[in-house]
């Protein structure tokens, strides 16, 4: 799922997102699919429990780290959050 207009990094994140995903882990379940929920564009440490906790499975979370002051804590961080 495309969380931001597609076209360059860095954008703001739309927040109808988190509809989608939960619209879209509804219809999952109700029709017992097997796919992952991926979200592209604006994730970073402030929304990716929300996406989480919507029903994202994979977060793609390309600006947020390579554009933080320190990569290597910004992927701790969204790889410990529950």
């Amino acid at each position: 799922v495309m969380s931001v207009n597609p076209g360059f990094g860095g954008q703001k994140f739309i927040t109808n997102t988190f509809n989608k995903v939960k619209k879209l882990k509804e219809l999952k379940e109700k029709n017992k699919n097997n796919f992952l929920i991926e979200i592209d564009g604006g994730v970073n440490v402030d929304n990716a429990k929300d996406l989480i906790d919507s029903g994202a499975d994979v977060l793609v979370a390309g600006s947020s780290v390579f554009k933080s002051e320190n990569p290597i804590e910004t992927i701790k961080k969204l790889k410990y959050i529950s």
